[in-house]
Formats: C-alpha cells, structure tokens, sequence
C-alpha cells in the first residue's frame, strides 16, 4: 500500500485527495508556489514545499522541482490530480524511471492515448464505434483537403495532440477548409508545440456523454455508467450531470459495454474516462479518452456510491478492483455546477481577488468541493475555478431544484463570480427538459 503521497497540483482536486488519504492512512505532502503560500491545500497536508515561482512553467509544470519534492519527502507516489501533469507521459515516464508510483496509467498508455490519432486507429482496431475520418496524420492543407472531400463535409480540424478545444476547426463548405486548417495548426503549434493534425467528420448537434471506468492490474475493468457533459463554452464543461437524460438502460449498456472495450484495447490501468458524441439516432463514436481523474467526478460518486480517488490509489498500489459490474447500482441523479471566479457579463473576464465574505449550502445531498476560504486571496495565474456545487435527488427534477436552491445560498464576496449564470441554465425551459446538446450555450446570454 501506497505510505506517503505527494499531490503534484493546487486547488479543489489538491484538498480532495488530501482529505481521502486522511481516511485511508496514508501522509501526503503539498507542493505549492510562491503564489499559492495560504493555499489551503499547503496547510492541509502533512508536510508542504514550495516548489517555484506563480508561473505554472515555474512551478507546477516543473517536473525537476516536483520529483526533487518527492524524493525529499520521502513520499513513494504521486498524483497528479487532473491539468498541469496529469496527462503527460514524460512525467509518467519520470515516475517510472525514479521508482516513484504514479497514481495513473503508465506511460506508454498515456502517450499512446493522448495522440488522438493513435486513439482512433487503437479503437477502430478493437471495434468501437468512432467518427469517420483520417487514419494518418494530416500536415498540409492540400493532403487536408482530399481526406475532407473523402469524408464529407462538414469536417473538424483536431490536433493530434490536442486537448481543452485547442487547435480545433470546423468548416462546413470546401471554401471554408483552407483557413480553418491553417488557423488550427497554427493554434496547435503554438499551445502543445506540435502541428500534427487530423480530420474528422463533424457531428452536428451531438450530446457529449462520458463513461467512468475502473480498471486494475489484474485485467477487471467496470464502467460507471455516463455523465453528460453538453452544457459547455468554448469546448470547456460548465455544468455535469449523472445520469444523462439521453440515456436509456438499454443505451447504457451498449455503450458501457464500448467502454469496456476501448479501455481493454489500450491495456488501461487506473481509474480514466471514455468520452462519446451521441446523435438523436442513439448512434454514439468514440472521441477520446482521458487519462486522469476528471472534473466531474462528483456526480458519478453520488449515484454509484463509489469513491474513485479512493479507488486510484487502491489500484495503484496493485490491489484488485474489489467491486465487479454486477455491484454498479446508478440510484438518484446528481448535478454539478462549476463555480468560477470570473464575469460572465465582460465575457467570462477572470476575475482574481480577495474573497471577504463567502457561505456556501449544506444539507442533505448537497455538496462542495473547493480551497476557498473568506480572507483568501485567489491568484491571477491559474485556472479561475474556485469551486465545485454538487447536487443529489431521488430524480433528475429534484436534482435540479436543489440546486436551484443551492445556488441561491452562494455568497462570495469580494470577487466577481459566475453563479448567477449557472442559475440562468439551471433555471432554463430546455435544460429542465432534457433536451439540450452541445450547442446549448452558443445562443445563451449571460447575466447582464
């Protein structure tokens, strides 16, 4: 078993795995920046090392500096929460090389998953469903544009290497290709460094509908059923619900059975998500899958039951997934709302600041995850969330009431903060219907 665990992130995730390896026994160790010194998850941990300078390249994206932590430490693991190093093979790698567990899969899945095209060709290879599109890689326009006509418009542009809607275009008429593709790699060169693209037939109008799976060393692998992701800006999740509206049982065990597949296929350890377009057909393809702890992982733990940073760190310590298909019970609905410290109104300008007086609800089924405190003050250098609100009802209806009422509880002072806006949604016709896809929020306004 894993003994001391150092946390190589910040904020909400960086307090939440404290807190479970409190339960579980085991010490951690915070690493922080110099812009992070009152974090609460620096005087949470057991032990803390300031490990850079505010700039994340300085600091939390500095391998040298987390690894040297960790061997100073004494800490024999590291989880690298989800952002930052998460994702980054090289680091697995590093991990690997020093004798250090790395709460994860290894590194050659991570390398093998994180390039889209790998993915896609691993996934085709194992027969799960995925979009129409290249199976090499694409890095001209002239090439680009024969596998476009190929496929048929309207297509999207995706860095091969890509992630967090970067380096992505869609065009929707031959005429459009050119520029699209052009902006897209150049977008991809500058963000990951790589101008590696691929192609894909666009799906209009899809739901974005994940599926949770577990796996461990031993080969058991479990999916916990779907989250639905579709209320989003920018390719970026606002609000997440589990389970999805669009999602009948028979639904679900056709495309958990898919989940299954996909991470059999890349030979996955650890807990890691598989992310779906879904049509209004129920026709689903595969998109990508995510190496990592997610965002969102509330809303499955409250209606499964099930506590999936416990579960990493069980699995990364080699034991066997102590829960089998069968044991997967999806009861009531569970809703998250992504609080972030920014102004929808001044379209979604950052706003860093000291927090003079904050309340956040309680109760039953009510939930929050956050690192915030009255007094603090939040940095300009990272991510602007500050928050997570988590809801659970008997029903979907329920769900959305508490968190209506939830949501009219926040008080954060101090700083500009999105909360209104995620009661706008919550309280939109469409949304409480159910029937709402992934360009729900292009026509939404924002608090005024």
């Amino acid at each position: 078993m894993i003994r001391k665990l150092l946390i190589a992130n910040r904020g909400e995730i960086a307090v939440r795995i404290i807190r479970v390896c409190r339960e579980m026994g085991i010490e951690t160790v915070a690493v922080y920046s110099e812009a992070d010194k009152d974090s609460l998850h620096a005087q949470l941990a057991d032990e803390a090392i300031c490990i850079g300078p505010a700039p994340s390249s300085e600091s939390y994206l500095n391998m040298e500096r987390i690894m040297s932590a960790t061997l100073v430490s004494g800490a024999d693991a590291i989880h690298p929460g989800f952002g930052f190093l998460s994702e980054n093979a090289r680091f697995a790698e590093f991990c690997e090389q020093c004798g250090v567990t790395f709460v994860g899969p290894d590194s050659r899945v991570i390398q093998n998953l994180g390039n889209k095209q790998i993915a896609r060709n691993t996934m085709v290879a194992a027969g799960v469903p995925v979009i129409p599109g290249t199976d090499k890689p694409v890095m001209d326009v002239e090439t680009g544009q024969k596998e476009a006509q190929r496929i048929g418009y309207p297509v999207i542009v995706k860095a091969a290497l890509g992630g967090g809607g970067k380096g992505m275009r869609t065009a929707y008429q031959p005429e459009e290709f050119a520029l699209a593709f052009q902006t897209a790699q150049k977008e991809a060169q500058m963000a990951f460094g790589d101008g590696t693209m691929y192609i894909e037939h666009y799906v209009e109008h899809p739901r974005h509908i994940e599926f949770q799976i577990l796996a461990d060393s031993q080969g058991n692998v479990i999916h916990l059923g779907e989250r639905d992701c579709s209320i989003q800006r920018n390719h970026q999740k606002t609000v997440e619900e589990s389970p999805s509206a669009a999602v009948s049982e028979e639904l679900r065990k056709k495309m958990g059975e898919a989940a299954v597949k996909a991470a059999r296929a890349a030979h996955y350890v650890n807990a890691g998500t598989i992310e779906f377009l879904l049509e209004k057909n129920d026709r689903f393809y595969f998109m990508e899958m995510n190496t990592r702890i997610q965002v969102e992982h509330p809303v499955t733990e409250w209606v499964t039951g099930i506590d999936l940073v416990k579960e990493q760190i069980k699995i990364a310590s080699g034991m066997t997934l102590g829960i089998t298909q069968e044991d997967v019970m999806i009861r009531g609905h569970a809703i998250e709302c992504r609080i972030n410290a920014e102004n929808p109104a001044k379209n979604f300008r950052p706003c860093p600041g000291t927090i003079r007086e904050l309340h956040f609800p309680g109760g039953q089924g009510i939930r929050v995850d956050t690192d915030i405190y009255a007094g603090y003050t939040i940095p300009p250098y990272y991510d602007s969330m500050v928050a997570k609100l988590i809801v659970h009802g008997d029903t979907r209806e329920e769900a959305i009431a508490k968190m209506q009422s939830a949501l009219g509880e926040v008080i954060i002072e101090g700083i500009d903060t999105n909360v209104d806006f995620q009661f706008e949604i919550i309280s939109d016709p469409k949304y409480q219907s159910g029937d709402f896809d992934i360009e729900f929020l292009s026509d939404f306004s924002p608090v005024q």
